[in-house]
């Protein structure tokens, strides 16, 4: 089952945005972003989030259509602990190109990016969350999953994710997420106990 949009909450709500056929299109807030610090010498908070919150294990996934316009515009997923601990990951456009980004944030932001030589119609992107780590993992057909990024993210901390979009530089794109779901995972380490203690 699809995670229910329309039950999902909003952080920093966009002017113009639609929930229909468990798709969210959004026209993404101008001069907007998620980063702390680092490299740029800035922080901003400030860009469209829809979340719902998950404790333990998870894997979560998205498919993600976006009309870039201008450089740094991007959509993704993040998972989100609190303003000095996130990820977000999915395709940011850089000098006319799409790249495979992911910027992961402790206190300070990094940015890991993949250049796409084509322009792939949509990318789905995928996040596993297993105790102390993230794992992304992106597709261009929803079978093959390629990972991108493993990433610190605090385990016993219940989590914000969700679908995020920014546009730090530029007046605002048109972003379409589409089946959004999250399930939990079993918890691998009580499975092996129980099936050691038979």
């Amino acid at each position: 089952m699809g995670q229910t949009l329309e039950k999902m909450t909003w952080f920093n709500e966009p002017e113009k945005w639609e929930i229909k056929n468990n798709s969210l299109s959004m026209f993404v807030t101008p001069q907007s972003d998620y980063w702390r610090i680092s490299h740029y010498g800035f922080t901003v908070d400030d860009a469209p989030f829809l979340y719902t919150t998950y404790g333990g294990e998870f894997e979560a996934k998205v498919k993600i259509t976006g009309n870039y316009k201008v450089r740094f515009d991007q959509m993704g997923m993040m998972l989100r602990i609190d303003k000095e601990n996130y990820i977000k990951a999915g395709v940011e456009f850089v000098d006319g190109k799409y790249n495979l980004s992911t910027v992961v944030t402790h206190k300070t932001s990094d940015w890991s990016v993949i250049t796409l030589d084509k322009t792939p119609s949509a990318v789905w992107i995928k996040a596993v969350r297993r105790l102390d780590a993230v794992e992304i993992f992106y597709s261009f057909d929803d079978k093959n999953y390629i990972m991108m990024r493993n990433a610190h993210l605090q385990d016993n901390s219940p989590v914000m994710v969700g679908l995020m979009a920014a546009c730090p530089d530029g007046n605002g794109f048109q972003a379409t997420f589409e089946n959004f779901k999250v399930k939990h995972l079993p918890d691998e380490r009580r499975l092996k106990w129980l099936e050691n203690n038979k």
